[in-house]
């Protein structure tokens, strides 16, 4: 009698399988990768339902025509930084409001967060309720 198994398991391996799921995922990744934008969402900023408690040491303000004003003094945007420096030089933890118009290039804003982050002051932004 003859009682071996007529079914034999084949040891190897079929890597297509796995190279269709790995090229599968490569796709969907490709996809999506292209779909997140950072441009992708219309945005229509100052506005917030936060409120802040934050003690205000200095108020800086840039309207629309590019007018800046310390403390509601206005001041020449090239002595920006000395004048921040002045009021707030006697301020322990010292921190700054900042109200820019909606109209103000981003590279305006960029600068005067820049000054605040080498001088390691506090910025809060400014925002009208909705």
């Amino acid at each position: 009698m003859n009682l071996r198994s007529r079914n034999k398991v084949d040891p190897s391996f079929s890597m297509s399988s796995m190279t269709d799921l790995v090229f599968l995922l490569l796709i969907f990744f490709i996809i999506v990768s292209t779909l997140v934008s950072p441009y992708a969402l219309p945005v229509d900023l100052p506005v917030s339902d936060n409120q802040t408690k934050e003690k205000q040491n200095v108020a800086l303000r840039i309207d629309k025509d590019l007018v800046f004003s310390v403390n509601n003094k206005i001041i020449n945007p090239s002595i920006l930084e000395t004048e921040l420096e002045n009021s707030l030089s006697s301020v322990t933890d010292p921190s700054i409001v900042f109200h820019v118009d909606q109209a103000v290039p981003t590279g305006e804003t960029v600068k005067v967060l820049d000054i605040a982050k080498r001088h390691k002051w506090k910025i809060v932004l400014a925002t009208k309720p909705k």
